[in-house]
């Protein structure tokens, strides 16, 4: 048994495992900690263990036989026995045992021989024993593997570093393996350490739901090396007609000099998008999508799926452009021949339409049998250039009349120099040259069927950009120096006498051609077919034509389907999800097939491609563009996770290698470059404005974040200057959507101003909130984005409430970008509420002062929280449209906890906050699952009290009319009282509202108070409608007001006067919160100043669409808390909206410019 045991297919990722503890024994063995493991396809409820903690100790309660038996079968995976104590044994549980406790021992006993371990435990498993019918799953390798328990020479779950772990879930080179999570290494092992039933901290995936992943059978899988799959590929490609049948004309128009200049042009291009492609293919895994592919995992869905369906498209019509040229071919023998079916046109259809279906039988057949004709169509290319050189070298004299000489020093010089015809130009002959530098992606489209993409890429397409460009080059000079440009044909036209005026190369070989001139039937500038006029078997020639233009052809119906198929698995395109489908082992896109057959085909039944052919250029030499830029970008935006394995670029030369391929598209047709950018831009648009629920991790997003992290700290280096002052809030939200109306109204003044940042602080059992803070932190950042709203979600846990509230005006925000302002709710019914909770409230005031913040208190008379009118559906309903699964909420039962659960993410309100786990589940408290289907599934019709609630938290999204905002500027606290409502009339919705301005004054100064405002309101250049000054403020409330307001606080006064020193020193120890009679006849005044203010409020403001007001401030340690929420209660109650505000008394506003 040494080294190995019985082989036995493995269970789906359920282990058990022991470990020895004198501290701490299970006499029953059921220590099980509750967690559901990510990779169990379908197993048991999240109450099941995976792992079951099965505490070994010596000799303490257990027969010695089963110590024996145990440590017989912790040495059968290792080598040797040991002793059992302080040693993990590892089990696996049978799946089909399921009905078993996962607590007993039992369970999964190792006996079976579940695991099988070979090479003495390196190797955990064969690859046949992983697939279990077809099925895969992930492994917690290091629990199986006793060789990794004793690692370093002790017993740990902690995995050694290998590749699977790093694997993606569809991984297709082998299985994705989950190391140990930090919770299983670190949280104590009689704690349960995943409640939630996600396994390895990862709330992606749902336990039990499409978790394994599945990998086609490799079996039969056709995988191309760099030779077959790349070289010759892009070899045949860049090869094109243009080698044949117009490079000898090239070199007549622009000489051999700058012909070679045109070749090493288009070469600095390709060569730059080479090294690029090269850069990106080797920074990671390359798919399937080629230059789609490249693009959209650098700069992101925008430019990747602008491009990827111009360059399908641009495939798909280059297969017609081909198939024509080789359908041209074909035609003109047959005219030569005299054989023409019905008439050129047509011919071109029939012969092209034969073509093109033969090609797709034999892409369709598969990729091997398309990579076999690619070979065979190499070789006759090959020969045929071949069969050109050798020619070279026989000067026939029957060749003479139509020019040919052999290579002669003085043909070379006479065509080294241009010679532009016909209104062409250097540029025009580039133009008509550089298709035939195209191709060098041809290998990088078929990514996916490369064993090696990474090592095949680069190598293949800068070889083949090589031997390519020499060949080029080579033609064009040999061709140059042996074929003069003009001749007759004319056997008659050999010189006799010398002729004095003729100074042309063939003069001097005793021919004169002059006769023709300009217009002759032979030579580089007149006959496209030199290059079969100079070859030793003309025939070989037509078969290279035939070849270029097929294997082209080929290539691109090949790569059209692969790109569009990438495209469509991606979503970019939901209309398209239907060519996402793959057939066969190796995923052939056969739907794709047959589209780009029919656009080719449609093409083709055209003929007329003059128009077409620079449009394709320009869209191949737009995806080369971004390729280039891709590389830039990425190099710019220095993220760690740019490391391409190719060190031959720069980032610079990249850039060069994009504005090159701009300016070539240009050059080329500047109408079809225009067209190209128009298209490219329309699908961008389309795109950002549809965002793909994708995250690539691409290089805008990494530079999005360099540039933020570089201006935040260039913004630290300044300082802050009055004429820069905006507010910057914390608003104690709680849940974001649970206070809908605080977050309106407060994202009304932020919104493209200041910072505004939803604080949440989740008390209660630390372990519990520690995993909230990460699922509700995407969750509720993805809310506030899908609601518009340019705020920050920052939850934090803390004991208590203060501590919450402290930790946030503290740490919150970064750089300059820190908040200033605090931002609350009114606590509506701090009546009903323990008075504690009022005190933790009133303490968050005193703690923003002390911390200089301004403080801003919000009070609508219907209420604040909506929480408890959230059906959970509507809660869910964010994240319904989004098929990313990270909101997924699994139906978890907590009853057990929620009893004693004191988890309250703080809101406003919290007077509000219940400890039923009914109310709980409105989303302030998330401990709670959310998805339980009880009688809140059926929605009730709501009663009047909480319509009226609903229909307040919509009341600041609505546009709010010719209406008044009143400003009770009572106190001059910097200017924030004035800014705010100034603000909120900057914006669309707010900007018909009048600015209606309230000052204490005295009686006999009115007007003077009156001009002195409506003056330093000017210097503020602050419109506004009108300028009221209240000279009666100090008048003495109503009497009944008075009494209501005693009425009020009587459960909250101390009433020390009746009551014994001792008893009543003790009270207010215990109840600091309690209004003593001392200090309610200390500040009567101010109480009677609050009852006469909201009286004064009623009469001015009561149909004020808002009203900004002066907070008064309470003296810490000198007001009680139930008495300074008495005067807020009784200045707020019965009014429209209204913002209690006080600044930090450092100036806001200034009139300076």
């Amino acid at each position: 048994m040494e080294g190995k045991q019985q082989q036995h297919q493995p269970p789906a990722g359920r282990a058990v495992m022991g470990a020895a503890s004198d501290e701490r024994r299970s006499e029953d063995g059921k220590d099980g900690a509750g967690c559901e493991t990510l990779g169990r396809p379908l197993g048991p409820t999240p109450s099941q263990s995976r792992f079951q903690v099965d505490l070994v100790a010596e000799g303490a309660g257990r027969p010695a036989e089963e110590l024996r038996k145990a440590s017989r079968e912790d040495g059968a995976a290792g080598k040797g026995s040991e002793e059992a104590k302080g040693r993990f044994r590892v089990n696996f549980v049978d799946p089909s045992a399921g009905d078993e406790s996962p607590g007993e021992p039992g369970g999964g006993s190792s006996e079976g021989g579940n695991v099988s371990f070979q090479n003495g435990g390196d190797t955990v498993m064969s690859e046949g024993s992983l697939h279990s019918g077809g099925h895969h799953h992930y492994y917690y390798d290091t629990h199986t593997n006793t060789y990794y328990l004793r690692t370093f020479g002790h017993n740990t779950m902690d995995a050694v570093p290998r590749i699977d772990y790093y694997r993606h879930t569809a991984a297709d080179l082998g299985e994705k393996l989950i190391r140990p999570s930090l919770a299983e290494l670190h949280d104590e092992l009689d704690k349960e350490p995943f409640e939630d039933g996600y396994a390895n901290g990862d709330e992606g995936t749902p336990a039990g739901e499409a978790t394994a992943s599945y990998t086609p059978d490799s079996k039969g899988v056709v995988k191309f090396g760099w030779i077959k799959g790349v070289l010759v590929r892009c070899m045949l490609n860049i090869w094109g007609v243009m080698l044949f049948i117009r490079l000898s004309w090239i070199v007549g128009q622009a000489g051999i000099g700058l012909s070679v200049v045109v070749i090493g042009m288009a070469t600095v291009v390709t060569t730059i998008t080479g090294l690029s492609t090269s850069a990106i293919a080797t920074n990671g895994f390359v798919r399937g999508g080629g230059a789609y592919y490249l693009i959209s995992r650098s700069l992101g869905p925008e430019f990747g799926g602008a491009i990827g369906l111009i360059f399908a498209f641009a495939n798909a019509v280059a297969v017609a452009m081909y198939v024509v040229g080789f359908a041209e071919t074909v035609v003109e023998l047959l005219k030569e021949n005299g054989a023409l079916m019905i008439d050129e046109m047509n011919d071109i259809r029939i012969i092209g339409a034969i073509t093109v279906v033969i090609l797709l039988g034999i892409s369709v057949a598969g990729m091997e049998w398309e990579s076999k004709a690619q070979i065979v169509l190499l070789v006759i290319l090959i020969l045929a250039i071949g069969d050109f050189v050798i020619g070279t070298f026989i000067p026939l004299d029957s060749k003479k009349p139509k020019g040919f000489f052999g290579y002669k020093a003085e043909i070379f010089m006479e065509n080294f120099g241009p010679d532009f015809r016909h209104e062409e130009t250097f540029f025009s002959v580039f133009a008509i040259f550089f298709p035939a530098a195209t191709g060098i992606l041809a290998g990088a489209n078929i990514s996916g069927d490369l064993a090696d993409p990474q090592s095949a890429i680069p190598k293949g397409t800068l070889l083949a950009i090589l031997i390519t460009t020499l060949v080029y080059v080579g033609i064009a000079v040999s061709v140059g120096s042996c074929v003069v440009r003009d001749a007759t044909g004319n056997v008659n036209d050999t010189i006799v006498t010398e002729l004095t005026n003729c100074t042309a190369a063939a003069c001097k070989l005793n021919y004169d051609f002059s006769s023709c001139q300009p217009v002759c039937q032979y030579g580089l500038m007149n006959n496209f077919q030199v290059m079969s006029m100079v070859s030793g078997f003309a025939p070989l020639i037509s078969a290279g034509i035939f070849s270029a233009t097929l294997s082209s052809a080929l290539a691109s119906l090949v790569s059209a389907p692969k790109i569009f198929q990438a495209l469509c698995k991606d979503n970019i395109y939901p209309g398209f999800q239907m060519f996402a489908r793959g057939y066969g082992k190796n995923n052939e896109p056969l739907r794709g097939y047959l589209l780009t057959f029919l656009i080719a085909l449609g093409f083709i039944l055209i003929a007329e491609l003059n128009v077409i052919a620079p449009i394709i250029s320009n869209f191949f030499l737009a995806s080369y563009a971004l390729i280039n830029f891709s590389v830039f970008h990425a190099s710019l935006a220095k993220s760690p996770g740019w490391r391409p394995a190719f060190k031959y670029y720069n980032m610079w030369i990249s850039l060069l290698g994009a504005i090159l391929c701009c300016i070539v598209m240009f050059v080329i047709n500047w109408w079809a470059a225009l067209l190209t950018y128009v298209i490219v831009l329309g699908l961008y648009i389309y795109v950002t404005y549809k965002k793909p629920d994708v995250n690539w991790g691409s290089s805008t997003q990494a530079l999005t974040y360099l540039n933020a992290l570089q201006h935040s700290i260039r913004l630290s280096g300044v300082e802050d200057h009055v004429k820069n002052f905006r507010p910057q809030c914390l608003i104690m939200t709680g849940a974001p959507s649970a206070r809908p109306a605080l977050l309106h109204l407060v994202h009304a003044f932020t919104k493209n101003v200041g910072l505004m940042i939803c604080g949440h602080v989740h008390m209660g059992p630390r372990r519990q909130a520690m995993k909230e803070l990460s699922t509700d932190l995407a969750k509720y950042q993805r809310w506030l984005i899908k609601n518009k709203m340019k705020a920050f979600y920052a939850p934090v846990h803390a004991e208590d409430l203060r501590d919450g509230g402290q930790y946030l005006m503290q740490a919150a925000g970064l750089g300059r970008m820190r908040p200033n302002t605090l931002v609350v709710g009114f606590k509506k019914n701090w009546r009903q509420s323990d008075m504690r909770d009022v005190e933790t409230y009133i303490n968050l005031f005193h703690d923003a002062f002390d911390i200089q913040y301004g403080v801003v208190v919000i009070r609508l008379k219907e209420g604040l929280d909506i929480s408890h009118l959230q059906g959970q559906e509507e809660l869910l309903s964010s994240q319904e449209k989004s098929p990313c699964t990270k909101d997924v909420i699994v139906k978890v039962d907590y009853s057990k906890k929620a009893e004693t659960d004191t988890s309250v993410a703080f809101a406003p309100s919290f007077s509000e906050r219940t400890t039923t786990s009914q109310e709980d589940e409105d989303g302030k408290t998330p401990t709670q699952p959310l998805l339980k289907k009880d009688s809140k599934s059926q929605p009730s019709p709501l009663n009047l009290t909480d319509q009226r609630l609903l229909d307040a938290s919509t009341q600041f999204q609505k546009k709010q009319g010719k209406s008044n905002i009143d400003v009770w500027w009572l106190f001059d606290d910097g200017g924030l009282t004035l800014l705010i409502p100034y603000l909120l009339t900057t914006k669309k919705k707010w900007k018909d509202c009048r600015i209606r301005v309230f000052i204490g004054g005295k009686i006999n100064r009115i007007d003077h108070d009156r001009r002195a405002m409506a003056t330093l309101l000017s210097k503020f250049r602050i419109d506004f409608s009108d300028i009221m000054v209240l000279g009666d403020i100090n008048t003495k409330p109503k009497k009944e007001n008075i009494a209501a307001f005693e009425e009020m606080i009587e459960p909250f006064r101390l009433h020390e006067d009746d009551k014994e020193q001792e008893v009543a020193d003790k009270m207010k120890e215990d109840e600091p919160w309690r209004i003593t009679d001392n200090e309610l006849e200390l500040y009567k005044t101010k109480t009677y100043r609050q009852i006469r203010l909201n009286e004064l409020l009623q009469e001015h403001s009561s149909t004020a669409n808002i009203i900004v007001m002066s907070l008064p401030v309470a003296r810490k340690g000198a007001v009680s808390s139930a008495l300074y929420m008495a005067w807020l209660e009784a200045l707020s109650k019965d009014l429209p909206p209204i913002l209690l505000v006080r600044g930090n008394h450092q100036s806001v506003l200034t009139f300076y410019s």
